[in-house]
């Protein structure tokens, strides 16, 4: 891989999703793109870059941002935002009387996050809360987003995350490999194709946005201008949780920190 065609690759793949590949992802980026090079008979990744910058490369080019995403994730991942959830966040939106609490779970991959927190709503309310609420999940990737609504998950994605109390309760089991999330939980839940470098208009406000473990792939400008916009797009006293490792540290100033016992979350400022 010529050093000048890997260059020409990041920057095509920071202007079309906002992903910033390190200086020596070289590996990764040709184990990932190998089966879209066969497919389309490139011989080297200078060929692929030249043909993404043409006129109707409209295809290629999601076939290679689809192959570029990282779609690692799984049900309740960290548990203690979903704690976090049901003990602080959805008590204090029932005190303002949000009677429908939206969510966005963005970056959403395959959907366990956004199941993880209709579940969640659920639990709250079989507790004593009284609070409806839907949930957007969004993804770059056509293809993980059509996965995500279907709600089905092999045994393996099912063993991830869940315990067996909740597979039980919130799933069925179609077959021996094959489970599939109840209507209660599914009805809360939607999803659609979204890049978060285009404008958020089209989704709405929201109560709640969840973008963890998504803006380590961005830029410093680009997670600025994301979080910017997110801050504009949370109803007022709205809420935004971020990943496990990840802080919006000099991104914060349209965001206000909250420490609880069981984490940290942010909480927009006055909009």
């Amino acid at each position: 891989m010529k050093p000048e065609h890997y260059q020409d690759f990041r920057e095509f793949l920071e202007r079309a999703c906002g992903i910033v590949l390190g200086e020596n992802k070289q590996y990764l980026v040709a184990s990932r793109l190998a089966p879209v090079m066969l497919e389309h008979g490139f011989h080297d990744l200078g060929e692929l870059v030249a043909q993404l910058d043409r006129f109707g490369g409209g295809n290629l080019r999601a076939q290679v941002i689809e192959a570029m995403t990282t779609n690692e994730t799984q049900f309740f991942r960290d548990n203690y935002p979903y704690a976090i959830l049901k003990e602080y966040v959805f008590p204090e939106l029932q005190k303002r009387r949000v009677y429908n609490a939206r969510v966005w779970s963005a970056g959403c991959s395959s959907g366990q996050e956004a199941y993880s927190i209709s579940m969640s709503l659920q639990e709250y309310n079989e507790q004593g809360g009284r609070l409806d609420g839907e949930v957007l999940g969004t993804d770059i990737s056509p293809q993980i987003v059509e996965q995500a609504s279907l709600g089905r998950y092999n045994s393996s994605a099912i063993t991830r995350g869940l315990t067996d109390e909740r597979r039980v309760r919130f799933f069925r089991e179609l077959d021996p490999q094959t489970w599939e999330v109840r209507p209660e939980i599914k009805r809360r839940a939607s999803f659609r194709t979204h890049n978060l470098l285009e404008s958020f208009a089209v989704l709405g406000r929201f109560d709640v946005i969840f973008v963890r473990n998504v803006l380590i792939y961005f830029s410093v400008e680009s997670r600025t201008d994301i979080l910017a916009r997110m801050a504009k797009t949370l109803n007022p006293g709205g809420y935004l949780i971020v990943g496990a490792s990840e802080s919006l540290a000099r991104q914060a100033d349209d965001y206000e920190m909250i420490r609880l016992p069981k984490g940290v979350i942010y909480q927009v400022r006055g909009n």
